[in-house]
């Protein structure tokens, strides 16, 4: 096992720079309408299928934290199975994406006045690239909680794509590390700041920022940066609102396949909304009037389930029928849930079953169809990264160090608990046979020996 140190001020570029030619090649990452049964097994398509070695979004190249690798590691710690172990300077909560053998990543110092991408090498966990790409004058507050590099990177072949909320959105070429464009005046009020990951579509990253002040989603040029389309949120739903923290949202849609043809569906405060993500145009709505909203959409089962957000004790789990058009508030909601809904975490669908751990350690499973509770249990710790399921395993993850392993079911069955020095406030990745688990200070490569 080496353990990497990183260097804060320098980009270390490990090739010498060489001139792309980039292909057409535009993934379309996300989440089909339908999944298997029990029955029928775990075997899931998604809209663009992934390579081992490809994990471009915060919950995978189906969006939804699901992968169809094997041989994954079930037990490790410090001194098991750990390939490598890379320092991570200063502050970041941004899961690791994946493209061949290259991994993302941004931090930020803890004034929130440098902001970084930081590349590594997937098979040395040697650091390629390490370089301050926005540097904010007066960089708005944040909550303690939080972090200033919390949304995720994106990555397709040849490009990354880093967002910092209000900050900056920036587009890397990931060979050289050059920056090929940025964006700092797409902007609104986080009031405890960023969380919203960009999504990529088609030739389009798409960004939501939805703050105090503004609420909106943008689709930018990849090539350019330039503005394609821009869609504000209803702002009936959102004037006179009071308190104002009622108006903001972390939420980071996800592209979903309904009958044949893609949507961009996401919830802020107040809403959850379907739009055409080549045009912005509104699709259907769903409105449930709270905000805060962090755990992304799954779906499944002709069902999308969201999560509402709200405090704590106020969380629900809505299943909102596929088909509507419109206002479908009145008409599609199948199911609601309200007992130990998480805030942070998003859930998993494995077959006819939907899983979710709360911030408090309730593991809680689902029946997809009409939200009947199969079973729950109580996990040690907190919990605010996201549940993956690969390997017929689901992994929850601790913000104590501490990863419960389970088998899919409708009994509990803990197959393993491992523990890794310090917190983990990402989600986790995949890379072939490999996990990768960000802790407030290291980046980790799992992989059985």
């Amino acid at each position: 096992m080496s353990d990497k140190k990183l260097n804060p001020r320098k980009s270390v570029v490990a090739m010498v720079a060489i001139a792309l030619v980039l292909s057409k090649f535009a993934p379309v990452y996300g989440q089909t309408q339908d999944y298997p049964t029990e029955e029928q097994g775990e075997k899931f398509q998604a809209i663009g299928n992934a390579a081992p070695n490809h994990w471009p979004d915060w919950r995978g190249p189906t969006g939804d934290g699901r992968s169809d690798a094997t041989n994954l590691p079930l037990n490790w710690s410090e001194a098991e199975n750990i390939v490598w172990k890379t320092h991570i300077h200063d502050l970041g909560h941004s899961t690791p994406v994946v493209w061949d053998d290259q991994v993302w990543l941004t931090t930020a110092t803890e004034d929130g006045r440098t902001l970084y991408a930081v590349c590594i090498d997937l098979n040395t966990g040697e650091i390629v690239h390490d370089f301050e790409v926005f540097h904010p004058n007066q960089p708005q507050r944040i909550h303690l909680q939080n972090s200033y590099a919390t949304p995720s990177a994106v990555v397709e072949e040849g490009r990354a794509y880093v967002h910092f909320g209000t900050f900056g959105t920036a587009c890397l070429n990931s060979e050289t590390g050059k920056v090929l464009w940025r964006r700092t005046d797409l902007n609104c009020d986080h009031m405890q700041g960023p969380v919203s990951s960009p999504v990529l579509f088609d030739d389009l990253v798409i960004v939501h920022l939805e703050g105090t002040d503004v609420q909106f989603i943008a689709a930018l040029d990849k090539k350019t940066g330039g503005t394609i389309w821009r869609t504000d949120r209803p702002q009936e739903l959102y004037e006179n609102v009071e308190p104002l923290f009622l108006r903001k949202a972390y939420h980071t849609p996800v592209i979903v396949e309904v009958y044949g043809k893609a949507q961009l569906v996401g919830n802020g405060a107040r809403v959850a909304m379907g739009h055409d993500p080549r045009t912005g145009k509104e699709l259907w709505r769903v409105v449930y009037g709270d905000d805060n909203t962090i755990s992304r959409i799954v779906s499944g089962h002709g069902l999308f389930f969201v999560n509402t957000g709200g405090t704590p004790d106020s969380v629900r789990l809505w299943a909102v029928r596929q088909d509507g058009a419109g206002d479908v508030t009145n008409s599609h909601v199948v199911w609601e849930v309200n007992d130990n809904v998480p805030v942070e975490s998003s859930p998993v669908l494995v077959g006819d079953l939907l899983y979710m751990v709360s911030d408090n350690g309730i593991l809680t499973c689902l029946q997809a169809k009409n939200g009947k509770r199969v079973w729950r249990e109580r996990l040690a710790g907190r919990y605010g990264a996201s549940l993956l399921y690969a390997d017929n395993r689901i992994y929850a993850f601790s913000k104590q160090g501490k990863t419960t392993v389970i088998e899919p079911g409708r009994t509990f069955r803990r197959l393993a608990v491992n523990e890794l020095d310090g917190e983990f406030w990402a989600s986790p990745a995949v890379a072939g046979k490999s996990l990768l688990l960000r802790t407030k200070t290291h980046l980790y490569r799992v992989q059985s020996k």
